[in-house]
């Protein structure tokens, strides 16, 4: 279960620590996403740093929260969020205070505390959205569609449907390519409720 929390660092905001712990994570990452890794390996921090904010924090269209594409800012998705945290509550865990239920990479965390087949069915249930991100970051040319591209296959799902392109200019209009590219609403499987989030067991953070 190493490659669900592999899978959730590289996803994390590239800090120096980050950079430190990719020999320890290469092992442990899938194929997919070799390219990332050397890229994380081999460029400047802050280039990492400006490529990734320019993907992740200014586009909602790409955004880690898992429910902003299931309920955006509707009142839904307040209640998708008290529905995940009992979820979890549920499971003798508990909800980070300054994280949010719905953030991938927590959600990634999470499954890595699971038993491999009860791990891949709270995968499977977020197929589409994964999908529909992994899209979107290979019709970018970035390296982060392997990431979506190794869940999907953690999954069992098939995978991305487009092929990755090659890495964009970050100086480009990220809102226009935003409304060029947005795919339509996606849902969060059968049981919309369930989504991951940054636990701890018995008041030891995770």
């Amino acid at each position: 279960m190493k490659t669900y929390r592999a899978l959730a660092a590289l996803l994390a905001y590239p800090e120096a620590a980050l950079i430190e712990a990719l020999p320890e994570i290469r092992p442990q990452a899938p194929a997919e996403v070799l390219r990332l890794v050397k890229e994380l390996e081999e460029q400047d921090l802050l280039v990492s740093q400006e490529h990734y904010v320019s993907l992740f924090d200014r586009s909602r269209a790409l955004s880690l929260h898992l429910f902003e594409h299931v309920h955006g800012e509707s009142r839904d998705r307040g209640q998708a969020m008290v529905d995940l945290q009992a979820a979890y509550l549920a499971r003798g865990m508990q909800v980070v205070a300054h994280e949010l239920p719905d953030y991938l990479p927590a959600f990634l965390e999470f499954l890595s505390l699971l038993p491999p087949g009860e791990a891949q069915g709270f995968l499977k249930e977020t197929a589409s959205i994964l999908r529909a991100l992994g899209d979107r970051l290979a019709d970018r040319g970035s390296g982060y569609a392997g990431v979506f591209a190794a869940l999907l296959r953690l999954a069992g799902e098939p995978g991305l449907t487009r092929a990755p392109r090659e890495r964009l200019d970050l100086g480009e209009d990220v809102l226009a390519l935003d409304k060029a590219w947005m795919d339509p609403e996606v849902t969060f499987g059968p049981q919309p409720g369930v989504a991951p989030v940054r636990l701890y067991r018995n008041g030891v953070p995770q």
